[in-house]
């Protein structure tokens, strides 16, 4: 352990015991050789990511409406015990909710907007139903694991809000016609 200080030390960096070795002036940054190898990397799988990240995201929504749909009943009972009015009013727009906007994030059809809703539509439902601060023992720590785990989709929503459906979605094939189109209208010829 002594030879390896004593070697980066001599490098002029500070030996950290656990942690990686930075040089402590040239920093690492995208000008670093690794990072200008990695970053193209990245940029190739972005397509891929985007798009399994919009089917990982959708997949709860989805399954979500389904099983409200296979048991109305138990869901209808319990959106009773939490105090819900309006049951079959709410119970047919939670359902519509998630299967709409769901689909929506799957296909990359209006994402945003959609990823926009299940946010407004995941927050009450968050409040509501998973209040861990109403309740002890292990059943808190269930309702807060539920809590927390929407906090976690919410987080994948905005990121959807911000960045949009990526290019393996209807959104970007829109797009891409559309700007077609206007070149098109122009006069231009469109490359590709």
């Amino acid at each position: 352990m002594a030879r390896f200080a004593s070697l980066v030390e001599s490098l002029g960096g500070t030996p950290l015991v656990g942690l990686p070795y930075l040089p402590p002036a040239s920093g690492f940054s995208l000008g670093h050789p690794f990072a200008r190898e990695v970053h193209p990397m990245l940029d190739n799988i972005r397509p891929a990511a985007s798009l399994s990240g919009r089917i990982l995201l959708s997949l709860i929504f989805l399954l979500a409406g389904l099983m409200k749909v296979m048991d109305w009943n138990g869901t209808a009972a319990h959106m009773a015990s939490k105090g819900m009015p309006a049951i079959p009013f709410f119970l047919t727009m939670a359902i519509l909710f998630e299967l709409g906007a769901g689909s929506c994030l799957l296909f990359g059809y209006q994402a945003r907007s959609a990823a926009l809703a299940l946010m407004f539509f995941l927050i009450p439902v968050t409040l509501v139903f998973h209040n861990f601060w109403s309740f002890t023992g292990p059943e808190q720590q269930n309702q807060m694991q539920h809590f927390l785990k929407n906090l976690a989709i919410l987080g994948g929503l905005a990121t959807m809000v911000a960045h949009g459906a990526g290019a393996l979605s209807i959104d970007a094939l829109l797009a891409r016609l559309n700007a077609r189109g206007r070149m098109l209208r122009h006069g231009t010829q469109p490359i590709g």
